[in-house]
This record gives structure tokens, C-alpha cells and sequence, in this order.
């Protein structure tokens, strides 16, 4: 789960829109986002268990839209490592999990479940209603990013999971992700690293002009 803190971007002065939140498991950072007064929002989610218990979970509403769909750079359907002992498999990864493994022995990846898998910018949304994008996909921040180069001109933040070892076989590394996001105008302004594991958090802000 993303480290969501309104506070790290509210110095930014840019009003805030939607968000899209991309590996939404239950949607645990819906009331977060009330609370910051967000309205329209998207929810991706590929397991379908924990799909199931998002839709439960949240108002029905014509601003909040569901989607049972991982996201990446790709169109079809692709394999998901699941980890269903950990709270409804929130640690569940379409990459392969490898020094998680070590880190977190308790956590043991004992499903596997073909999912849909589609780019960001093939879902039919307004995007000028969103500027916040937020991502928690387990190492695989990077190829969900390459499927939303249309969407990324309309995105003032971006919170990211961000990987500095293997978590996950061939996981998207943070300097990977800043190369990439700094082509559409964002630079990481504020990191937070969990100490001995080899990820955790950080936030993008667009600053540069492109």
C-alpha cells in the first residue's frame, strides 16, 4: 500500500483533480482521498477476490468507476503471483517475487491467476478530470507508466512504489522511473526508503516544463 500524505504536495499550489489509483487492492485510501476532497476517482484491480471486495467496499457513484484490469504496456491477459495469506494478497505481483522472499518469509506466494492486463491509455475516461495518478503494482511502476504517455500531460503527481533491489525479478528500479518520468516533465520530490528491504515510497511531481 502506497504511503499516501496529502501534505507532501500541498505546497505545490495546483488544485487538486481525480485520481487514478492503479493496484487498488480493497481500496484502502478511499477516505484518505474524500478527505482531501477528491470526487472522481478510478480504481484498478486485477485479482479478482480482491476486486470483489473493492466493489463492496465503495459508494456506488458515477465519480468512482471500477476496473478489474492490471494495467502495463501490453494488451491480453498475463500471469499473477499471488500471495493470498497476506491480507487478501495485497503483495500479489505480475513480476516473480525474489528478495521479498527473503525479507518477508512469513509472506508466501502460493497462487498463481491469469488476470486482463490493458494499457491505461485504451480505457475510455476524461482524462482532464484526473491529475493524480497513484501506483502500487509491485515492481511493475514502469511498464504501467509506458502505457499512459497520453494520459501523463494531464498528471500533476505521481505516488509510486519505488524499488531500489530485486523485491521482484526485474523490477523497474527508481532511477529507471525518474529517466522515464522526467521526459514528460515530473522530477521525484519527496523518497522514503524502508530500511533493509530494498523499496518504498516516493512522489512526483511535475515541474519541468516539456
Amino acid at each position: 500500500m502506497i504511503y499516501w500524505d496529502k501534505t507532501l504536495i500541498d505546497d505545490y499550489d495546483i488544485p487538486l483533480k481525480g485520481v487514478i489509483h492503479i493496484g487498488a487492492h480493497v481500496g484502502q485510501e478511499y477516505n484518505d482521498y474524500v478527505d482531501a476532497g477528491i470526487e472522481d476517482m478510478l480504481f484498478f484491480e486485477p485479482v479478482k477476490s480482491s476486486f470483489a471486495l473493492l466493489v463492496d467496499a465503495l459508494p456506488k457513484s458515477k465519480k468512482i468507476k471500477l476496473f478489474n484490469t492490471a494495467l502495463g504496456n501490453i494488451e491480453g491477459t498475463i500471469e499473477m503471483f499471488i500471495s493470498s495469506p497476506n491480507f487478501q494478497g495485497q503483495s500479489s505481483s505480475i513480476l516473480e517475487p525474489n528478495t521479498h522472499l527473503k525479507s518477508w518469509p512469513k509472506i508466501i506466494f502460493d497462487e498463481k491467476e491469469t488476470v486482463k492486463i490493458t494499457k491505461l491509455d485504451n480505457i475510455k475516461f476524461e482524462p482532464k478530470l484526473y491529475n493524480i495518478i497513484n501506483v502500487d503494482v509491485q515492481g511493475y511502476e514502469l511498464e504501467v507508466l509506458k502505457g499512459a504517455k497520453k494520459t501523463l500531460p494531464y498528471i500533476d503527481f505521481i505516488f509510486s512504489e519505488i524499488n531500489v533491489g530485486e523485491v521482484y525479478t526485474n523490477c523497474a528500479k527508481v532511477f529507471e522511473l525518474d529517466n522515464y518520468l522526467r521526459q514528460f516533465g515530473f522530477i521525484r520530490m519527496h523518497t522514503k526508503l524502508y530500511d533493509k528491504v530494498g523499496y518504498g515510497d516516493a512522489v512526483y511531481v511535475k515541474v519541468l516544463k516539456v
